[in-house]
């Protein structure tokens, strides 16, 4: 099957997306945003999420349809966002899909957010290499993996967070900071003003008898609030504070990408997820250029949790011809990444 029109919805946390894409094309998106809802209270709160997903949902896909040119009629499958996420969230999008889907009897698909993050790269860069790394950093997951046909394949996985995800450590350390919510972004900004080498913060599990690919930012959010400490009633040098942790995260996730790359014999990779954003990734062309790796990064509207990513990977398991999801598919707040569906006849396609 293939060159129909998929919708995919994604509402896992604090955005409601929607996007459409037809042969690995995008052809409209849209978004909209509780975050400054939950800026005052430092971080997602799930009730007020869910009740944003609820009003805007309609509205951005009417906005993506609007975008493409298109009419619900033209849609030929949907694709949701089933896991992980915020469980009030997920269910409000996949109550959305069904309706979406079942009305005009076109297929559904329950999709992975983070196998999302990994196609939405395909949306800018065509088709991923077989087999290609990728290096997933957002909010919530670190981690870094082997990735051959996403449709098809299983995910290997080389390494993950073992406790705060880079995202997290970004969050925690910019609320010590007294810089506001989310942290990424603000770090970011701060740092343009600082010296990268203003503060020696440690570089975690990159010694030679660590886990080659693990990674673990709790000890570098301890050690930035150390600092932060040992300067009361004084005026904190945030910038070089944010510059230094900025490169402490840069560094490590760059080493050990590279790495793998090298190990495997692998010369693409991929840098996705939201802190995949951060300015900072200029370490990882660098380390790219010098290694002879082709260093692919998605554009910042498509790092961002999105509906065109969703859209994206329910196009690839449409071509595959991979099965849709049952009628009872639910959703999976804490679904581990193994294959891009989450439901099981598609994994045999």
């Amino acid at each position: 099957m293939g060159s129909a029109v998929v919708l995919g919805i994604e509402s896992s946390c604090d955005e409601t997306g929607t996007g459409l894409v037809r042969d690995g094309r995008l052809l409209g998106h849209a978004l909209a945003s509780s975050m400054a809802e939950h800026a005052r209270f430092g971080g997602v709160v799930p009730e007020i999420a869910s009740r944003a997903h609820l009003q805007s949902l309609r509205p951005v896909v009417r906005r993506a349809l609007d975008d493409a040119g298109l009419r619900m009629s033209d849609i030929g499958a949907v694709a949701v966002t089933t896991g992980p996420g915020l469980s009030g969230a997920l269910q409000v999008g996949l109550a959305g899909a069904k309706s979406l889907a079942y009305a005009p009897d076109v297929p559904l698909y329950g999709v992975h957010h983070l196998a999302g993050h990994v196609a939405a790269d395909t949306l800018e860069h065509g088709p991923l290499p077989d087999p290609c790394v990728v290096l997933i950093v957002s909010g919530g997951h670190t981690s870094l993996l082997l990735v051959r046909d996403l449709a098809c394949d299983p995910i290997t996985h080389l390494g993950d967070t073992l406790d705060d995800a880079a995202g997290e450590c970004f969050d925690k350390v910019a609320r010590v900071f007294g810089l506001p919510y989310p942290g990424g972004p603000a770090i970011d900004r701060a740092a343009r003003g600082g010296d990268p080498g203003g503060v020696a913060f440690p570089r975690p599990l990159t010694g030679s008898r660590d886990a080659p690919y693990a990674f673990s930012f709790s000890g570098l959010k301890t050690a930035a609030a150390r600092w932060a400490e040992r300067h009361p009633g004084t005026r904190l040098p945030v910038a070089d504070g944010a510059a230094s942790l900025q490169e402490a995260i840069a560094d490590v996730l760059t080493r050990k990408a590279v790495a793998a790359c090298a190990e495997f014999g692998v010369g693409t990779l991929v840098v996705v997820g939201g802190v995949a954003a951060n300015t900072r990734v200029a370490l990882a062309e660098e380390r790219c250029l010098a290694a002879g790796i082709t260093l692919r990064v998605p554009p910042l509207g498509l790092c961002t949790d999105n509906g065109a990513m969703i859209a994206a990977v329910g196009d690839l398991l449409l071509r595959a011809g991979a099965e849709p999801a049952p009628l009872d598919v639910s959703v999976d707040p804490s679904a581990p990444l193994r294959f891009a569906a989450l439901h099981p006849g598609a994994r045999a396609a």
